[in-house]
């Protein structure tokens, strides 16, 4: 396998979400579609000697479907506000599947790619409590990869699952705003390359802010800062800015 080395990424995104509530029953869920496009460029040492490269493309889509499955009771926006007013300090139970399609843009002839040729699987459970204006949310998931049989020099690529726990504080404000602070841990990964292990357990830490508010009656904005630290001798370290605009429908 290839070695990189010392690599630098510059990437800018912009991504479309859409997410609709449902009701299941008396339980409250939501399904949500997320598309990203990329423009991103790498450079840094290929087998020992300088490499750049740049992609421009869609990369992988991801469908995720959520549910409730104790807690607040299924209802639109206006009675699941009434529903906290009347419930200031409450607890909600939930799962969550999504599932990462690999239709973005994936060269098997080239080494770094927007899209992954592969689905990616990720189960989840979780709670958050609920108390006043305060909030904290923590959840654990596991993300599990099919095999890509066409990665780079002709070779199939398969890889073992990564485990994650993440955790959410967050403090509402007045007229919709709120800010977050959040941190998560990861692990696991390990690639298997044409049946040969590549030795790139991963273990990886981050941490994050976000501030959102409104700027309309229906609008918003959300702010978010990303720092993401590799512990291992594998992996990147990381700083991600994020600008969102958000439009609700309810």
């Amino acid at each position: 396998m290839l070695e990189k080395e010392n690599v630098k990424v510059r990437a800018h995104s912009l991504v479309a979400k859409f997410v609709q509530p449902v009701k299941i029953g008396s339980k409250l869920g939501s399904v949500s579609l997320l598309i990203p496009y990329s423009i991103a460029d790498w450079d840094g040492l290929l087998m020992g000697e300088p490499a750049a490269v740049n992609r421009t493309g869609f990369t992988d889509p991801r469908f995720r479907a959520s549910l409730i499955i104790a807690g607040s009771p299924a209802g639109n926006a206006a009675e699941l506000r009434q529903y906290r007013l009347e419930n200031p300090t409450s607890t909600n139970i939930g799962i969550s599947l999504s599932i990462r399609v690999p239709i973005g843009e994936y060269f098997e002839d080239k080494l770094i790619n927007l899209g992954s040729n592969r689905f990616v699987f990720r189960p989840q459970a979780g709670m958050i409590h609920y108390w006043g204006k305060w909030s904290f949310e923590l959840t654990g998931s596991v993300f599990i990869y099919t095999r890509n049989p066409a990665f780079f020099n002709n070779s199939d690529r398969r890889q073992k699952p990564t485990f994650t726990i993440q955790s959410h504080l967050v403090k509402q404000f007045r007229k919709g705003s709120w800010l977050s602070l959040s941190a998560g841990y990861g692990l696991g990964g390990e690639s298997i390359i044409s049946g040969q292990e590549a030795g790139d357990f991963r273990s990886n830490l981050l941490v994050s802010a976000s501030y959102s508010f409104l700027i309309a009656k229906r609008q918003g904005l959300k702010l978010t800062y990303v720092r993401a630290d590799a512990l291992e001798d594998i992996g990147a370290d990381t700083h991600n800015f994020i600008l969102a605009w958000f439009i609700s429908f309810n």
